[in-house]
């Protein structure tokens, strides 16, 4: 079954994109002259699990050729959840939806059809993706991510989302008081619960656990979406990954 996938590719323009004048934000440079966000465009593209393509980006950026394989642009937002919400409006509530990154170099259609098979096993109301560590670094050991340590082994988040579009008001909620506890350990255990946050300082986490609890804080099925594609974590963040990235297209 295709299903449909929102690229987000807004926001303003960032140490990465100031390298390249004229880029409205990262997703538009260009890396190994192709942008990044036709990259990841033609990645999604050349997969058999992917239909329609909805890119959120900056206005002024719809009539760019960088999105010209898009089947549909729509404007950003102030903030991430903003764009989220304007790839998600008037999606099948209960379909399930790939939400991509924008800066993924080296996607390929492989690696989304495996995203895309899991998420579809699993059904949840939104799916993580993540790497466990050992897979990426025995591909990629020179790119870098920030981990975490769970019983089950280490991982880092990934380039995509899974998501059914009616869970949106619910993530929005999580995000607004992940915000504003942040900072502040006492609101983060109101959140998640010392419980988790011990077990998860200890690295005694299970994925089952962490599971649990955020379907409960948002009351909605979450799963993580385990994939055995690192290509699916390498991204660009910083002008370093730039370089790092022709280096990895070349070979």
């Amino acid at each position: 079954m295709a299903i449909t996938a929102v690229v987000l590719a807004g926001g303003p323009p960032d140490d990465v994109a100031h390298t390249q004048p004229g880029a409205p934000n990262k997703a538009f440079v260009r890396i190994a002259g192709k942008a990044l966000v036709t990259r990841t465009i033609e990645a999604l593209r050349s997969s058999a699990s992917i239909g329609r393509i909805i890119v959120v980006a900056p206005v002024g950026s719809h009539d760019d050729p960088a999105l010209a394989g898009s089947d549909e642009r729509r404007p950003d937002g102030i903030k991430i959840r903003d764009s989220l919400r304007n790839g998600l409006t008037n999606l099948p509530p209960d379909d399930i939806v790939l939400v991509s990154a924008s800066d993924l170099p080296i996607l390929d259609a492989a690696s989304i059809d495996d995203f895309v098979t899991h998420a579809l096993a699993l059904d949840p109301d939104i799916g993580y993706g993540c790497i466990e560590r050992r897979i990426h670094m025995a591909a990629f050991p020179n790119v870098p991510h920030t981990w975490a340590h769970l019983r089950e082994g280490t991982y880092c988040g990934g380039g995509f989302i899974a998501i059914k579009p009616r869970v949106m008001p619910h993530l929005e909620l999580f995000i607004e008081s992940l915000g504003a506890a942040r900072k502040n350990p006492l609101r983060l255990a109101g959140l998640f619960g010392w419980d988790v946050l011990a077990r998860f300082a200890f690295r005694r986490l299970s994925i089952a656990a962490a599971e649990r609890r955020a379907s409960q804080i948002l009351g909605a099925k979450a799963r993580a979406v385990i994939s055995p594609y690192p290509q699916t974590g390498v991204n660009v963040d910083r002008v370093a990954d730039i370089a790092l990235s022709e280096e990895l297209l070349r070979k």
